[in-house]
């Protein structure tokens, strides 16, 4: 049977980096002397120092910070409605930089069988998997997949997908999109919990090419788990302002102490199938944040810079959702030959991985 490989990924980002922007903002924001210190102290060691987005921040005279288009004003935050209308206008265009960063032929161009495009920041409809096709030159004919509204780990199931896809039809040339807009959906509140959850989310784009040419990562064999009992740790639901994440603190626990069961156990059903960290080259893990990467590499007792790849992307780019995987896997392509695991978490509260092989 023909394998899937990951050939190529090209990524792409908004013009403006909002992250020290937002800081700023929420500590106009936060009224509670004690809140503001401690969103300073969380803020200092999230591990990041890049955020990208098409809010376009500027400084007023008293030095407080506001978004050059009056997107996000105090006491005026834009409804769902004003929201999605954005996402519909600068989607298409963000991505087609992630595919034109592919560096594809007209030729290799023409050939692409399928598209695959993962996104839970925006709905629209002609989809944006449609305008896609339109905007790139694509065939009109080819088959499309949207992935909606998963979150975190949406990468790897557009990947699974494609995977089935080459492995059913030897000569499919599969276009994999993840792109998330994730501050369009920053709500006005003095609420630390959610406020922190903010300062982790950028905006980013990531296209790959999946065919079963033997070049680049070949994919192997994909599992999900779910963590019990933690359905409520991750929540993600539409409002009438935009779209409302809730991330509980928990979650980096419930991870660390999941995977080092999982290691305990260390069987043919659990997330490793029964090898070792040791067993793996190259560790590609969504970065959610500094302390969900942290979870990881105590849960599964890995070496101290085992994670730098996924601690890179954080640092320069945020939590981009779904794009965020794909951004660490484009590093890790070209680099030493070896055995790879991939792995996100997102909702349920579930882990969804992946191995793969560096050629």
């Amino acid at each position: 049977m023909v394998q899937a490989h990951i050939n190529r990924i090209g990524t792409a980002l908004p013009p403006h980096d909002v992250h020290q922007a937002f800081i700023s903002f929420v500590g106009d924001l936060i009224e509670d002397r004690r809140d503001a210190a401690l969103f300073r102290r969380m803020e200092s060691r999230a591990g990041i120092a890049h955020r990208w987005s098409f809010v376009e921040p500027v400084e007023t005279a008293d030095r407080h910070v506001i978004d050059k288009q009056g997107f996000y004003t105090p006491g005026a935050f834009p409804s769902t409605a004003a929201r999605l209308a954005r996402y519909e206008e600068l989607a298409p265009g963000l991505a087609c930089e992630a595919i034109d960063a592919l560096d594809l032929d007209s030729d290799a161009r023409a050939g692409i069988t399928h598209l695959v495009v993962a996104s839970c920041t925006g709905f629209v409809a002609p989809g944006l998997d449609q305008r896609i096709v339109e905007l790139a030159g694509l065939s009109p004919g080819m088959e499309r997949t949207v992935v909606g509204f998963m979150g975190c780990y949406a990468a790897v199931n557009a990947l699974r997908l494609a995977h089935h896809f080459v492995r059913s039809e030897p000569d499919a040339r599969v276009l994999v999109v993840c792109l998330e807009l994730c501050t369009l959906h920053f709500q006005q509140t003095t609420e630390l919990e959610r406020l922190l959850a903010m300062l982790l989310f950028g905006d980013g784009c990531a296209a790959a090419l999946v065919t079963g040419e033997a070049k680049g990562l070949a994919l192997k064999d994909f599992r999900a788990v779910n963590i019990a009992d933690s359905a409520g740790a991750i929540e993600w639901r539409i409002g009438d302002q935009g779209f409302d994440m809730h991330l509980s603190g928990e979650v980096p626990g419930r991870i660390q102490r999941a995977l080092a069961a999982d290691m305990v156990r260390n069987d043919e059903g659990g997330l490793l199938r029964g090898t070792r960290p040791e067993d793996y080259r190259h560790w590609a893990v969504h970065a959610g944040g500094r302390s969900i990467l942290d979870a990881v590499e105590a849960g599964l007792g890995l070496a101290g810079d085992a994670l730098d790849g996924s601690r890179k992307v954080l640092n320069d780019n945020g939590n981009m959702s779904s794009a965020t995987l794909m951004f660490v896997l484009r590093d890790i392509l070209g680099k030493e030959a070896g055995a790879g695991m991939a792995m996100a978490f997102g909702p349920g509260l579930a882990a969804e991985s992946f191995r793969f092989q560096a050629l």
